[in-house]
């Protein structure tokens, strides 16, 4: 009894906002396309697949940065701070059943100039994440084939094969490859750090703590920062769930996963190769284990982007569909549409992949830009927005002086994380070309 009670106070919590909102996906018995299958298990998995992706690969070369203690300290304060911006996310979702996407939450925020704004960034960045998984996947098959074919090939390859991936309709489709993409990411962390035991560096150097500039400090915060930037695709999961207010259930999965998965597979890793590790840190395994560990995330690069590539592709969908017969029934217009969307997303992907010599650091301004606002400084603003909605006026805000500080200072780290990011990221293109390492395109 107290449960069924529970969950009623839970289903009631938007009931204040929702009453003139209508579901994205406002599904009736006769829909041939059901959207909304997903449980909070597989919305976790699907989370896990997109966030921890790439983001563990990155994290033992800013150990040998800035040293064990803050860059640990660093993962476990932006686990939590992930927590606490999914909760508002989340909270912001409940009150606006109509939010799809970024874009519609920017409209609800700032109207349709700011629609466009975070929607395009959503669209940009999702595309720009495809192109990373397939650089991934790219050097995956070179280690595999010991660079016996050329690294273009290899691209194509791989997007080809992501965007079969994508083309499920719902999300539903791909939540058994959530399970599959988080069983991988697992079992190739675990053979990534037997294989750094298995070959420790000799005469390795092991720093708790170190000096460093503020770029360079900044730099290796970049990469615990942006591994926690997923949060740009919790509005389009959470819309497909059966049960919307589980969601944070499946934000607690996520964050305590990513956080312990990445303090673990940090540490162990730096203190076996020390200050030579390299990013992705697999490049610095013995080639057995390196091939070893890159045929086992290869799976998860491919299912990581094609979750990319379905996420720009829905956004543009469902804007242009939302609420017809083409959402929820098989129409050869939608199905058109819609694998010409996966296909343009993926195209888009590869000819920057492989077209843009500096596309690596082209990723860290697009998460600079666009992933600092999506997984930490707009969820100040929804925060202020939906308070003062509820109590109708700034003196409800000012009642909540903790939330209130709170949601500033989130603000506050977003732009920050955005400013500073940017800069990072074209001072590296800057220095890049400067000591001649950028090649050209389409080379092998």
């Amino acid at each position: 009894m107290d449960g069924e009670v529970k969950r009623n106070r839970e289903d009631s919590v938007s009931d204040e906002f929702a009453g003139q909102e209508q579901d994205v996906f406002n599904e009736s018995p006769e829909c041939e396309i059901k959207y909304k299958t997903l449980s909070w298990q597989f919305v976790a998995l699907l989370m896990i697949s997109e966030i921890v992706s790439n983001g563990m690969l990155s994290l033992p070369s800013s150990l040998a940065i800035i040293g064990i203690a803050p860059a640990l300290i660093l993962i476990v304060f932006l686990g939590v701070f992930g927590l606490y911006t999914a909760k508002i996310l989340i909270d912001f979702k409940l009150h606006h059943p109509s939010v799809h996407n970024m874009g519609d939450a920017g409209y609800i925020l700032g109207g349709p100039v700011l629609r466009e704004v975070l929607g395009f960034g959503t669209i940009i960045f999702a595309i720009f994440a495809t192109g990373g998984e397939l650089i991934s996947g790219q050097q995956a098959l070179s280690i595999l084939s010991n660079d016996g074919i050329c690294s273009v090939f290899l691209v194509l390859i791989f997007a080809a094969a992501t965007f079969s991936l994508s083309l499920p309709r719902t999300l539903g489709g791909l939540s058994w490859l959530g399970l599959l993409s988080t069983a991988l990411i697992i079992l190739s962390g675990i053979v990534g750090m037997i294989g750094a035991g298995a070959r420790p560096v000799s005469g390795r150097v092991i720093n708790a703590t170190m000096r460093n500039s503020f770029y360079e400090a900044f730099l290796a915060v970049t990469n615990p920062v942006f591994s926690y930037a997923g949060h740009f695709m919790f509005f389009v999961l959470i819309s497909e769930m059966k049960r919307p207010q589980d969601a944070m259930k499946a934000a607690w999965c996520l964050q305590g996963f990513a956080t312990i998965f990445y303090a673990l597979f940090a540490l162990v890793v730096y203190l076996y190769m020390g200050d030579t590790v390299q990013s992705p840190a697999f490049l610095s395994l013995s080639p057995k284990w390196a091939k070893a560990a890159f045929a086992i995330a290869l799976g998860n690069f491919l299912i990581a982007g094609s979750l990319y590539i379905h996420t720009a592709a829905k956004l543009v969908y469902v804007r242009n569909f939302r609420h017809t017969q083409h959402i929820s029934s098989h129409t050869i217009l939608g199905w058109t549409v819609w694998i010409i969307l996966c296909l343009g997303s993926t195209a888009i992907a590869f000819v920057l992949a492989v077209a843009l010599p500096i596309f690596s650091y082209l990723i860290g301004i697009t998460a600079s830009l666009f992933a600092a606002w999506y997984t930490y400084g707009l969820a100040g603003f929804f925060w202020l927005h939906d308070t003062y909605r509820l109590r109708e006026s700034w003196k409800g805000l000012l009642e909540r002086p903790f939330g209130m500080t709170t949601a500033i200072l989130t603000i506050l780290a977003g732009a920050f994380i955005c400013v500073a990011g940017t800069y990072v990221s074209v001072q590296l293109i800057i220095n890049a070309y400067r000591e001649g390492i950028v090649g050209s395109p389409f080379t092998c």
